[in-house]
């Protein structure tokens, strides 16, 4: 007789131990009309939705510019200066005129400039004038563009820097999107996984509350159940706020607009990726954006040297002209000549650009130094990160095998506790081991998942120029 009372509780029980997937269903079914957002579909919209990326992006357009605003400009310069003198108690009282025009061969260091200067005589009523067409050429300090070539290589290996960089700031945005992903992916699966515990305590709680008035069951026996559900709920609760604020942060992601219900689905893009450290540290070696910056980084500091290096040298110009002097406007009783000279300006003891070349020397130590560091963390922090992922792996499988015997234990537990074998302690405690490791395994995958993302993101895998090209044009 006792044992034909108990088999509703039995059945009841063992409902508990309906697979993930399928309470997934139920419950997504549940909601009504809902789209499931994989992983792959979250990549596609929050890359072409996301104003984030295109304001990390735009940077790059700027750099376009960089070089016409750094280097010496080539443009042709007018120069005009015009005023008028009056002396007193003399009548000659012309205007004085100085008209110019320069331009600049930054790559070769030559300057070609054509003067045309009329300026009034306080002694003569007649008005001096001149023409002037001069070629400068610098033979020390930038000579022929030396100094300039080195700038505008430096400033190349800027630009190429901060591209490199862009892509790095694209990179790290998305890793951040994609741990949001995961993080929303938990929530759900442990709002999913604490809606059906609640739901089949809720059953529990009902046969419980008949066994009571069959009196076979205790009233602390209801009360236990009921207290079990109660904490049940309150999970629920909890899990809800934190599902309901992460999905608000996927659809502001994706720019999706109130209305249909997303979830999850499909989480599992990163966890199969196979990891091989010392394969993928020499590919790392060889390809990565990362010894692409820290190299550019040492030619940087090696060309600010040589630069340095040739602002020491004296300011000298070769000088050769052609001068047209004469009178008034134009150039009456002109003479004319052809001049060679050269012009030098150096400081002494030239403190400032000593004292420059020696901190760009020290600078090019520390760069050398700074990198050699950062291949050391780079090896140790790509070592940590396979050693974690290799971790996970071995603890998702150890999380699979505990839900197996946590579902066999609390079929036993469901069936001794219906006999009297058990206390309903004991079967309270099944329920919840259950529950707890079922947890503990979306939390395994999702950590798996998290940390293969930032294997790609530290190997500079993620994201390449391949996808900038691809997004946000």
């Amino acid at each position: 007789m006792t044992a034909y009372i108990m088999q509703p509780l039995i059945g009841a029980l063992c409902l508990m131990l309906v697979s993930s997937a399928a309470l997934d269903v139920e419950a997504a079914a549940g909601q009504g009309d809902t789209k499931s957002l994989s992983i792959e579909e979250f990549v596609t919209l929050v890359t072409a939705n996301d104003t984030v990326f295109d304001e990390i992006l735009i940077d790059e357009l700027k750099l376009k510019y960089r070089k016409d605003l750094l280097l010496p400009a080539k443009d042709i310069i007018l120069a005009v200066k015009a005023q008028y003198d009056l002396f007193l108690g003399q009548k000659n009282d012309e205007p004085e005129v100085k008209l110019s025009l320069s331009k600049l061969f930054p790559f070769k260091g030559t300057e070609l400039s054509l003067t045309y200067e009329r300026t009034p005589s306080i002694r003569t009523d007649l008005t001096p004038s001149s023409l002037q067409f001069l070629i400068s050429q610098p033979i020390a300090q930038n000579a022929f563009g030396r100094s300039t070539k080195l700038l505008d290589k430096t400033i190349g290996v800027e630009i190429d820097v901060i591209r490199y960089q862009i892509i790095e700031a694209y990179e790290d945005y998305l890793s951040v999107l994609l741990a949001t992903y995961y993080s929303w992916y938990s929530a759900y699966e442990d709002l999913m996984i604490s809606r059906a515990s609640y739901k089949e305590n809720l059953k529990l709680l009902d046969n419980i509350n008949k066994r009571r008035k069959q009196k076979i069951a205790l009233p602390i026996d209801v009360n236990k159940v009921k207290l079990l559900v109660i904490g049940k709920r309150e999970r629920v609760i909890a899990l809800e706020e934190v599902y309901n604020n992460l999905t608000n942060l996927i659809q502001k992601s994706i720019r999706l607009e109130t209305g249909r219900p997303i979830i999850p689905s499909n989480a599992f893009a990163y966890q199969e990726m196979d990891v091989d450290f010392e394969r993928d540290y020499v590919r790392f070696q060889e390809e990565s954006r990362t010894y692409e910056i820290l190299d550019l980084l040492e030619e940087k500091s090696s060309l600010e040297v040589a630069k340095a290096a040739d602002d020491l040298l004296p300011s000298t110009n070769l000088l050769l002209g052609y001068k047209v002097s004469g009178e008034d406007w134009d150039l009456d009783n002109n003479e004319r000549m052809v001049f060679v000279g050269f012009s030098v300006e150096w400081p002494f003891p030239d403190e400032v650009d000593r004292a420059a070349h020696e901190v760009s020397i020290i600078d090019e130590r520390k760069t050398k130094l700074s990198s050699q560091n950062k291949y050391i963390q780079i090896f140790t922090d790509l070592k940590n990160l396979d050693i974690a992922i290799s971790r996970e792996r071995k603890l998702l499988e150890i999380a699979e095998e505990k839900i197996k015997l946590s579902e066999d234990i609390l079929k036993e537990e469901s069936e001794n506790y219906s006999f009297g074998k058990v206390t309903l302690n004991d079967y309270i405690d099944a329920v919840n081991r259950l529950d707890v490791n079922r947890f503990n395994k979306i939390f395994r995958i999702v950590q798996m998942n998290k940390l293969m993302v930032e294997w790609l993101r530290l190997t500079d895998i993620l994201v390449d120029r391949r996808v900038l090209r691809d997004v946000g044009r």
